[in-house]
């Protein structure tokens, strides 16, 4: 099954550039956290190939598209491959590059979303799963590959605003396509929308609610400090100390 939009086939060139450009930036990522590791030169080649194809991985075994291409596409290989070998021998400098690693890895994280959305679309899965599966294309590499550096994955993380993102983008993407209007240019703007939120969210540190409090009932004090008087664990410690201390010297003074 082909997913025509207006009227004519996306072309399958410009799908594999944006692709391998999505690759790329989310192999940079992994291979920097490996060298912050101080990896060798393998983990840091594996985690670049597990940062950049891991959620395509995800992505195939989830709509049936088996073997995956990031086992079988030599580009797709290569580029994350070469991604890890850029910053093996350039990491120095990359490193100073933080801020611009941070906007790659929100552009790569906007180009997987509509990319794996598309793709599920395509392989006829339907627009819920083709919602999970384009947010699962998005973080799942970033998840894998904090994982094995021995972080707390980035999506769960400080409650930063990653999946969010992902998951809006990944709505707004099966709407659109369901509707046969995603082309270049509604798959452009999305791309950018994700981008932005993301970039907006970390600029202006927006963060995810934490658990809901509002319903809790108030923590009662212990029985054995009600039965010394007042609520308030406190001055129940200092009414207990002070019955001890009159008892002391009740003591002494017979």
């Amino acid at each position: 099954m082909h997913l025509e939009i207006n009227g004519t086939a996306l072309l399958d060139d410009a799908y594999v550039w944006l692709e391998l450009a999505a690759i790329f930036f989310a192999g940079v990522s992994g291979a920097l956290a490996a060298v912050r590791k101080n990896f060798d030169i393998f983990s840091v080649l594996l985690l670049a190939w597990v940062t950049g194809l891991g959620g395509g991985l995800l992505r195939d075994v989830l709509i049936g598209a088996v073997p995956p291409v990031g086992i079988t596409s030599w580009k797709y290989v290569t580029a994350a491959l070469l991604a890890g070998a850029l910053v093996h021998l350039f990491h120095v400098r990359l490193d100073r590059l933080r801020r611009a690693i941070i906007v790659f890895d929100a552009g790569a994280l906007a180009m997987f979303v509509v990319i794996g959305t598309h793709k599920g679309l395509e392989y006829g899965v339907g627009p819920l799963a083709a919602v999970f599966v384009g947010m699962l294309t998005g973080i799942g590499g970033g998840l894998v590959r904090d994982l094995l550096v021995d972080e707390a994955p980035i999506v769960l993380r400080d409650r930063e605003l990653y999946a969010i993102p992902a998951t809006v983008g990944a709505i707004l993407a099966a709407w659109v396509g369901m509707t046969g209007h995603l082309n270049y240019l509604t798959g452009g703007l999305i791309c950018l929308a994700i981008f932005g939120f993301r970039l907006v969210s970390l600029r202006m540190r927006w963060r995810a609610p934490g658990p809901w409090k509002g319903f809790g009932l108030p923590r009662r004090p212990p029985r054995r400090l009600r039965r010394l008087g007042g609520g308030s664990p406190s001055r129940g410690r200092r009414d207990a100390r002070t019955a001890d201390d009159g008892q002391a010297g009740t003591g002494s003074t017979s």
